[in-house]
C-alpha cells in the first residue's frame, strides 16, 4: 500500500509536541511492516537539518496556484530515521515557514492553507497516485476537502483519506477568506453540514472541513473517543462528531520502544529492565546528585510535561507540595508557553529552592527527561483532558507507577490498584476521577502508602506497567485494516 503522511510535524526533524512523535512512530511501523510510505512537512527554516540524512532538491519550480496567482515552491526530500520524508518549501512572499517556529503564529490557517494546497499539487504534477493520504489535526484538515472538491476531478480519484484528531482544543478557525484563497465555493461549502463552525456562522472550521470529507476519522484513544462526542471535551463539535459516526474510531497511541527502552537507552548512567530492577536505584542516586537532591529513604515524584491549562497546573502544584508534606521528594521538567503559567511555576521554584527534596527545572531537556523516568517512582498525571497521553506509557516502560486522572487515554492505559474488578497482574497505577486537590490526595496518598508500607507490592505494580504493550505494532495494525478498508470506498 501506497500511504503518504501529511502533518505539520515529525519528530525527531519537527517537534512541537507529542503529534510529531505519532507521525513519527506510525510511519516506521508502517513501513517496517513493508508499506511505502512518505511523509510530507512544510520546510521550516527551523527544522533539525542535522536528523535529515541526504537532503536534497528534487522537485524545484512546483506551481501552486494560490488566490488569483499563486507561487512557486521548492520541494526537498531526504530520510529521517529510515523514513521517507519530502519538504514543502513555498517561495511567497510571505516567508510562511521562515518564521523559527513550526506554528503558533497569528496567520497560521493561511500558512498550512498553502501547505494543503501545494501537497495535493505535489502529488498531481508528479503523477503520484497514494492509496491514503493520511492526515493529522486541523491543519490538514483542508486536505480532504480539496482532494474531493477540486484534485479528485484532476485525476486524484483513487485515493482515500483518514483524518486522526489528536487535540480538539485547537480547530483552526479561520474566515471565509481562506477559501476563495484556495479556489473553494465559500457560498456551498459554508453550511452546517459542511464547513461552517458550529459556534460562528461566518467562521470556516478547517477540522469540521476534514471530518466531513475524509473516508475514515480516528482519534488517539477510544476513551478520548467518546468523551468528544459526548461530552463538552467535543469543543464543539460534537454533533458533527455523532453524525459521522460510522466513520469515526478511536485508536490508542503507542511509543517508540526503541527511543524508550530501559534496558538500551544511552542517556541512562545504569541500565536497568524487569530482570534488574535493583538496577534502577542507580539511576535515582545520579539524579539526586545532578539535582542537588538529598540522599534519603523517600519515593521520588516526577512530573514530566508541558506547563498549559490542559495538564492541570494547579493539581500540578497541589501534588508537589502534598508530596513533600508526605515525606517524598519531587521533581518536575515542563516549560510554559503561557507567561503567567511561567510565573506561577517560577514562584513556585522560589518557594521550593531551598528543599533538599524539590527540585523545579523549568523548560525542557531530553537527556534529564530520560533520566527522570529512570528515576521516579511515581509520575503524576492530573490532566484537565488527555487525548492519549504518552507520558503515562513511557513511565511505565521505565517501571514508574502512574497516577492519573481518569480522562482519556489515561483512562484506556492506567488501572487503579484497588480496582477489584481486574486481576492484580493488569493493574499498573492509582487514578482518580475529580478535578479536586482532594480526588489526587485520596490517589497519591494510596501510591505512596504502598512505597512505604508495602514495598514488594509496589514492585509488582512496578513489572505489572513493564509488562505492557504500548509499542506502535497494535495501532498500526488497526490503522491499516482502517486504510484497506477504506481503499474499496466509493468517493466522498
Amino acid at each position: 500500500m501506497y500511504i503518504v503522511m501529511a502533518s505539520a510535524e515529525c519528530a525527531p526533524v519537527a517537534k512541537a509536541g507529542g503529534l510529531g512523535d505519532f507521525v513519527h512512530g506510525l510511519a516506521r511501523e508502517l513501513a517496517r511492516a513493508g508499506h511505502r510510505v512518505e511523509v510530507i512537512l512544510p520546510k521550516y527554516d527551523c527544522l533539525r537539518l542535522e536528523a535529515i540524512v541526504g537532503l536534497e532538491k528534487a522537485c524545484p519550480d512546483l506551481w501552486v496556484p494560490f488566490y488569483d496567482q499563486g507561487f512557486a515552491c521548492d520541494l526537498y526530500r531526504g530520510q529521517v530515521d529510515g523514513i521517507d520524508c519530502w519538504f514543502i518549501d513555498p517561495q511567497a512572499p510571505q516567508d510562511f515557514f521562515n518564521r523559527g517556529v513550526i506554528h503558533g503564529e497569528p496567520d497560521d490557517p493561511d500558512r498550512f492553507a498553502s501547505y494543503a494546497r501545494a501537497l495535493l499539487e505535489f502529488l498531481h504534477q508528479t503523477g503520484r497516485h497514494p492509496d491514503v493520504i493520511h492526515c493529522n489535526d486541523w491543519h490538514t484538515g483542508l486536505i480532504p476537502v480539496l482532494l474531493y472538491e477540486t484534485y479528485q476531478a484532476l485525476g486524484l480519484n483513487r485515493t482515500r483519506v483518514c483524518y486522526t484528531l489528536h487535540n480538539l482544543g485547537h480547530q483552526g478557525w479561520v474566515g471565509e477568506y481562506i477559501l476563495h484563497q484556495l479556489g473553494l465555493d465559500a457560498r456551498r461549502l459554508m453550511t452546517a453540514d459542511r464547513l461552517r463552525d458550529p459556534g460562528n456562522p461566518h467562521t470556516v472550521n478547517p477540522m469540521k472541513g476534514g471530518i466531513v470529507y475524509a473516508n475514515a476519522v480516528t482519534t488517539v484513544s477510544p476513551r478520548y473517543a467518546w468523551e468528544v462526542q459526548s461530552t463538552a471535551q467535543g469543543m464543539g463539535l460534537q454533533e458533527t462528531l455523532r453524525r459521522h459516526g460510522h466513520k469515526f474510531s478511536g485508536i490508542l497511541n503507542g511509543i517508540d520502544y526503541a527511543a524508550w527502552n530501559p534496558l538500551t537507552d544511552q542517556h541512562l548512567p545504569q541500565a536497568y529492565g524487569p530482570e534488574s530492577l535493583p538496577d534502577k536505584a542507580r539511576n535515582k542516586q545520579a539524579l539526586r546528585q545532578r539535582l542537588g537532591l538529598a540522599e534519603a529513604a523517600k519515593p521520588l515524584i516526577a512530573v514530566v510535561s508541558r506547563l498549559d491549562a490542559q495538564k492541570g497546573v494547579e493539581l500540578i502544584r497541589h501534588a508537589i507540595l502534598h508530596g513533600l508534606e508526605r515525606g517524598a521528594q519531587a521533581v518536575l521538567l515542563g516549560s510554559a508557553q503561557d507567561p503567567l503559567l511561567e510565573a506561577y511555576f517560577r514562584v513556585l521554584q522560589r518557594e521550593t529552592a531551598a528543599n533538599p527534596d524539590c527540585h523545579l527545572e523549568l523548560g525542557y531537556d531530553e537527556a534529564l527527561a530520560h533520566l527522570i523516568y529512570a528515576a521516579a517512582d511515581i509520575m503524576v498525571i492530573p490532566s484537565v483532558y488527555e487525548p492519549c497521553g504518552l507520558t503515562q506509557m513511557i513511565a511505565m516502560r521505565y517501571g514508574v507507577v502512574p497516577v492519573a486522572r481518569r480522562v482519556g487515554g489515561l483512562a484506556d492505559t492506567v488501572f487503579d490498584a484497588n480496582d477489584a474488578g481486574l486481576p492484580f497482574a493488569e493493574r499498573n497505577g492509582y487514578v482518580f476521577d475529580d478535578l479536586t486537590p482532594e480526588a489526587l490526595e485520596s490517589a497519591l496518598d494510596r501510591a505512596l502508602g504502598l512505597w512505604f508500607d508495602y514495598p514488594e507490592y509496589f514492585r509488582q505494580l512496578r513489572l505489572n506497567g513493564m509488562a505492557m504493550d504500548n509499542s506502535w505494532a497494535r495501532p498500526a495494525r488497526q490503522y491499516l485494516d482502517i486504510f484497506a478498508r477504506i481503499r474499496v470506498q466509493d468517493s466522498a
